[in-house]
């Protein structure tokens, strides 16, 4: 099946098609883990997105509907080197191909993903026309100028209603901007009582649970765009105790009154090195973000910097001098990619549990 890939600054490269068939539009990033795609397909954050994996050979163990991050994809594309359409895995139920036909996702094979990831590192990510079928100059154009800005991805793909996952630990409101499973099972193992709250849920809605505790959870878009979001943290930020990751960690700087930034082509992988400023202990985390929160905005804030990334010194992770807030860009709870952060999460109970003395 033929295959193509359409960049907006004119750039095409031809391969094979798999997957769904037919057309999408999206922007183009790349992700450097060598295993996860299934979670990454799945993973909610990268709503809109076409994602160029670097790792060469993908599809070689399958897939097992166990590992989802989220009941549908809301990825627009995937883009690899080399796909395995005969996996070896006792645990594989599927082939990567199959699996994205059900998603209804489009992808290609048989490209330069070295160079790919090298234009997208040049030049920032791009909007991208994925197809498997053959278009036209005029065709491709069309699909450029009715490309959706991924901005208030997070409006769509979390939570509607209110909903309870029973536990007999501390009441926590998780708040969906796009959450995966991993975070789900993380509080879950901690015996916590879950109840989700859609992105825009208000302080007074979440009050009246009363919860012991707010994790801010992942997802996609700008987080400047959060606004329901960050008036409610501003509000609930001094009650009780709050958790921030990835897009959480900025909507959480934003109401503290710093301020973000769209990164030049942001981290995507499961191989980030992140150094923990208190512990003075570095760690390899996995990483899923095109936004990043300005350190010199951070400045009479109250907040303070935890964690620094070890690549190119940015941000990732905050907490307040005196109330029990805290927030990382990096995702703990891994899937794919490494949990040796995890611990993060107990530190969360450990603030329900000591009250407001942080």
């Amino acid at each position: 099946m033929y295959g193509a890939l359409y960049l907006e600054d004119g750039t095409v490269y031809e391969g094979k098609g798999f997957g769904f068939k037919g057309t999408s539009c999206g922007e183009l990033v790349f992700n450097t883990s060598m295993t996860g795609y299934q979670e990454i397909l799945t993973d909610p954050s990268y709503a809109g997105q076409v994602i160029t994996m670097t790792y060469p050979l993908i599809g070689n163990y399958g897939i097992n509907k166990t590992y989802d991050e989220a009941k549908k994809s809301y990825a627009k594309g995937m883009i690899i080197k080399s796909l395995c359409d005969n996996p070896s895995n006792f645990m594989s139920e599927k082939s990567l191909d199959e699996t994205m036909k059900e998603l209804e996702i489009v992808g290609i094979y048989g490209v330069d993903t070295r160079s790919i990831t090298k234009k997208i590192r040049n030049n920032g990510t791009m909007k991208c026309v994925i197809t498997t079928e053959k278009l036209n100059a005029e065709e491709v154009l069309e699909y450029f100028s009715n490309w959706r800005s991924e901005d208030e991805w997070m409006k769509e793909v979390g939570v509607k209603d209110v909903c309870k996952i029973d536990g007999i630990g501390p009441r926590v409101a998780l708040i969906d901007f796009g959450a995966k499973s991993n975070i789900l099972r993380n509080l879950m193992k901690r015996n916590c009582e879950i109840i989700v709250f859609p992105y825009n849920a208000s302080y007074e809605l979440i009050m009246s649970v009363k919860p012991d505790g707010i994790l801010l959870s992942n997802g996609p878009g700008n987080p400047k765009c959060a606004v329901e979001a960050i008036e409610m943290v501003r509000k609930i930020m001094d009650k009780i105790p709050v958790f921030g990751i990835c897009l959480g960690h900025q909507i959480l700087a934003l109401a503290a009154g710093g301020e973000t930034y769209k990164m030049k082509f942001g981290h995507r992988g499961g191989n980030h090195g992140v150094i923990d400023l208190n512990l003075n202990k570095s760690f390899i985390t996995s990483q899923n973000h095109g936004y990043a929160v300005h350190r010199e905005s951070l400045k009479a804030t109250g907040m303070i910097e935890i964690f620094k990334n070890l690549n190119d010194d940015t941000v990732e992770g905050i907490e307040h001098e005196y109330l029990p807030v805290f927030s990382v860009q990096f995702h703990p709870e891994g899937a794919p990619g490494p949990e040796d952060t995890s611990y993060l999460f107990d530190k969360f109970i450990d603030l329900i549990k000591r009250g407001d003395n942080k």
